[in-house]
This record gives C-alpha cells, structure tokens and sequence, in this order.
C-alpha cells in the first residue's frame, strides 16, 4: 500500500514538472504584446513609428493612391499587427530572404502586399511612408533577437484541409453570423467592421488569402471575431471555400502570374467558375483530403 502510494505521489510530482516546464517553454515562445502597446503610447505623437503604424491601421485612408481596394494591414492582423493569432511581430528578422527564388527584402513583402492584398500600387522604396512602416515593425520587433526566437509566426495555413463543401460554407457564413461584420454581399464596408471578403473591395486573385489553406486556417484561428478558435476544421474549409468562389480583382502584370500555376492552390478565376458550377476536383489540390479518405 505504502509503495502504491509514494508511486502515486512520485507521478503526480513528475506531472506538475511537465506541466511547469510547458508552461515555461510556452511563455519563451511568446512576445509580451502589453509591454510593446505601452511601448507605443509612450512614442512622440510626431514621430516615425507612430506614423508607420497610421499607415498600418489605416492603410487605404493613409495612402489611397496606393491602394485598390478597402482593406488596410489591420483587416488581417489586428491589434496593430500584435494579436497572436496574426502578428507582425518579429518580421522584420525574417528579411531579406530568398523567396520563390529571388533576394526579397522587407520593402519588397511590404510592397507585395500593397499590389495583392491590397490589389494596389506600390510605396516607393524611398518613400517617407514606407520607412515608417519599416520603422514600426523594426520597433515591435526590436526585442527579437533572431530569427530563430520566432516561434509564433506562420501558424495560420492549415496543413491539410477537408474537403470543403461550398453550399454548407453558405450556410455557416449565415448560422455564424458573419454577415454582421461582412455584410450578405461580402463587401464588409460602410456600417460593417470587417474587410470586404469579395468583390472589387477585396484582395485580388494573387493574395495569400485566396490559397484555400490560408483562408481556411485564418477562418479557424480568428473567426468568428467574438468566439474565435471554436470553428471545426470543417467548418472553416466549408466558409474558406465558400467565400473563395465569389468574384474578385484579377491581378494584373505588376503581380506576375505564379498563382496561375496548376500545382498552387490560389482559387482563381477559372478555378471560381468551376467550384460554383459544381465542376471543380478539389482533390487536385495537394492539401485537400478528400470526403471519402
């Protein structure tokens, strides 16, 4: 009995230390948001950060000629690029690179955003604008040591995703009320909060949203706004692929033509037209499981 009972003691011991050392590890792996907001509103209301993270949270106000559509950086990362589940936090360790073959630098994924998610037209490097946004995200990441301590970024594609089904996504876009921030034609704008999800508003035909496994895994992680995480992944394939189907900006010669390669999963237009005439192999894409797997 007495040996049962220093077992019994000896595991409950080792779990609190697994248990501890989880959360140690899990708190290292995680930048403190609060302290870099404080950060923030210690800043001179002139200076060039602030005026970076204007730009940022306002993006189609701040530089409309630059913009095609209404969306700003905040209508995917929020909290000033801060929130966990989204952040920007840490990005600027992670230029230059080597990206689809080529030297990109942090002005160049700036910029690329500009012209897809945003379907508009690009900073000059030299710009006042584009060095504040430079500074505000060399500001939020100034305690990023390299890139290796970057352990929170890149979790939003979902690695594999269930075969969606459009019409049950219709459904859910209803049943989860995601017409209250993204109104029923997609356009989220005038009393809407969130970013228009299609439509000449929206990214176009190039942005990283339109790969299903993107689009899917934000839906998971974020949506609905108020309870988020608690989609299935089913659930969020089923949204994902439904709002996919729906018209947006084509993307024009400045973007190149990448995602119109077969083996990528951007949905494009004649991918669009196939999934709502009921046509489309979803099971042509990689990341897709199908129904009777």
């Amino acid at each position: 009995m007495l040996k049962e009972r220093n077992i019994w003691i000896l595991f409950i011991g080792l779990s609190l230390l697994v248990a501890c050392t989880n959360q140690t590890n899990s708190d290292n792996k995680m930048y403190n948001a609060k302290d870099i907001r404080a950060s923030i509103n210690e800043l001179d209301s002139d200076s060039d950060i602030i005026y970076g993270k204007k730009i940022f949270d306002d993006t189609n106000t701040m530089v409309p000629e630059n913009v095609g559509n209404k969306l700003s950086c905040l209508s995917c990362h929020s909290d000033g690029g801060l929130s966990q589940n989204s952040p920007m936090v840490g990005i600027t360790e992670k230029f230059p690179m080597q990206r689809r073959g080529e030297h990109t630098t942090i002005e160049d994924r700036i910029n690329g955003c500009f012209v897809r998610s945003m379907n508009g037209e690009k900073l000059d490097e030299d710009s006042k604008e584009m060095k504040a946004m430079v500074a505000y995200f060399e500001f939020i990441s100034q305690d990023v040591a390299s890139e290796e301590d970057i352990t929170w970024r890149m979790t939003n594609d979902m690695k594999k995703v269930p075969e969606p089904d459009v019409t049950r996504g219709g459904e859910l876009f209803v049943e989860k009320n995601c017409i209250s921030c993204h109104a029923t034609d997609g356009s989220g704008t005038g009393d809407h909060t969130g970013p228009a999800l299609w439509g000449d508003g929206s990214f176009n035909e190039a942005a990283g949203m339109t790969k299903i496994e993107k689009a899917a895994g934000f839906i998971r992680n974020n949506m609905p706004k108020d309870q988020p995480g608690t989609l299935t992944d089913q659930e969020a394939a089923d949204i994902a692929a439904f709002l996919l189907s729906h018209e947006r900006p084509i993307a024009d010669e400045k973007v190149g033509d990448y995602h119109l390669s077969p083996d990528r999963t951007y949905i494009t237009k004649e991918r669009r037209e196939q999934i709502r005439e009921g046509t489309f192999d979803w099971s042509s894409l990689d990341v897709i499981v199908p129904k009777d797997d």
